[in-house]
């Protein structure tokens, strides 16, 4: 059975994406070209960076309906980056909150793709 890794997000400027996440997640991406790059993420996951204008077949809505999750152990990690992500100038679409699952707060990268960082579930 295929083992689903790979998270594909479709961006407007492939290029300034690759330079959000290169920051953001602080690496290389593994590959790199004009309409796809993609970053190696830990727990053998991916993510693909995709030019939507090339997608095909073409999404057929647009809009922030999904998160891409950055979980993180203890709540001043959440905090930690809650400041590191503002210093970098990241549009914060939720302040840092306390939610039933803990502590979180949701970014945005340039795309408007949600950013969230919150505590591994236990």
């Amino acid at each position: 059975m295929p083992k689903p890794n790979l998270i594909v997000l479709y961006v407007a400027d492939p290029l300034a994406s690759v330079e959000f996440y290169r920051k953001l997640l602080g690496k290389e991406p593994m590959v790199a070209f004009p309409s796809f790059s993609s970053f190696e993420l830990s727990g053998g996951f991916t993510l693909g960076l995709w030019a939507q204008n090339s997608v095909a077949p073409a999404p057929s809505v647009e809009g922030n309906r999904s998160e891409l999750a950055f979980m993180v152990e203890g709540e001043e990690a959440v905090r930690t980056h809650y400041d590191e992500w503002q210093a970098m100038g990241l549009p914060i679409a939720q302040e840092l909150t306390k939610m039933d699952f803990g502590p979180t707060f949701v970014a945005l990268d340039p795309d408007g793709h949600r950013l969230r960082v919150c505590l591994y579930d236990e």
